[in-house]
């Protein structure tokens, strides 16, 4: 998308161009908090040693997504902004990744009014119009703009997740969370990975040893609390060590249906997901957090979207 085309077709319609990627352009953080979790394996919360990592059995498929918006103009105080967003599944069958399922969508978003001053503008784009019962506010309305962005983007990634589950019945691993969804969260042969850590399910000296799991050991399994439409499962697993870095360091969560809770099947997906682990010089942020297949979606789709 020629993005100062669209600057400079905004001259004329009563809208000044202008220029920013907006900070939550990437996806939305979530505000820091710990809401206490159920635990569901033992009193107390243990680092459990899970093992030496053992391959994924093939095939395995891995979906996720990419966002990302600039702002191009302002009708008087309220912002238009432009934006791209893609999700895709790639497929590992005898070690080969392939593309099997990809969405785009360019979009326009803004208040209704700051949408039809841009006219033929933005006609060729989908259009998300923002709430206008409140007065404008510049900083409001981007944050409004990147909530919106947000929800269009993990809607591309059901959408498709529902569309390779109708016809495949492989192991599906998620960036993010398998909790916004009934069916996903009832599938037994999904896994979502959450790289972060925003919200923290335990307080005091559960925490200490959730935060201080080392390298290979998973923390017992335990309910989170209910913030989503359908009840999960989790534990955290820690893929690199941490010491020496920060408390954070290789520490992810792990998200399955209830049926997947038990001891054993715990232990036999944290080796599988140690196996998936993006090596070491893997290009990204928190690339000890990443997946290699999730990192292959995620370049995939940069180099031909975003």
């Amino acid at each position: 998308m020629h993005l100062e085309m669209i600057r400079r077709s905004l001259h004329g319609k009563g809208l000044t161009p202008a220029s920013a990627v907006p900070e939550l352009s990437g996806g939305l953080l979530e505000e820091p908090s710990i809401i206490p979790a159920r635990l569901l394996e033992g009193l107390e919360l243990l680092a459990i040693g899970v093992g030496a990592a053992v391959p994924w059995p093939d095939p395995v498929a891995y979906l996720d997504g990419v966002q990302h918006s600039e702002l191009v103009g302002y009708l008087g105080s309220s912002p238009l902004l432009i934006a791209e967003i893609a999700a895709a599944v790639r497929e590992r069958r005898q070690g080969r990744l392939r593309t099997v399922l990809e969405e785009h969508r360019s979009i326009a978003l803004g208040r209704l009014a700051v949408l039809e001053a841009a006219g033929d503008t933005v006609a060729k784009l989908d259009l998300i119009p923002l709430p206008d019962n409140e007065p404008a506010h510049p900083v409001r309305d981007l944050l409004t703009a990147g909530l919106a962005l947000d929800r269009a983007r993990s809607s591309l990634e059901r959408r498709l997740g529902d569309q390779y589950r109708s016809q495949c019945e492989h192991w599906l691993i998620v960036d993010g969370a398998l909790s916004d969804s009934p069916r996903w969260s009832s599938d037994a042969r999904m896994v979502a990975v959450s790289r972060s850590h925003s919200i923290l399910p335990f307080e005091g000296r559960n925490l200490d040893r959730y935060l201080r799991l080392p390298v290979h050991h998973r923390s017992s399994i335990y309910a989170p609390a209910a913030r989503s439409v359908a009840p999960v499962c989790s534990w955290g697993l820690r893929l690199w060590p941490w010491e020496g870095k920060d408390l954070l360091h290789g520490l992810v969560r792990i998200e399955v249906a209830p049926e997947n809770a038990t001891p054993e099947t715990a232990d036999l997906i944290s080796r599988w997901m140690l196996a998936e682990r993006a090596p070491i010089s893997a290009p990204a942020s928190r690339w000890d957090r990443l997946l290699y297949g999730i990192h292959s979606v995620e370049d995939y789709l940069r180099a031909r979207h975003i």
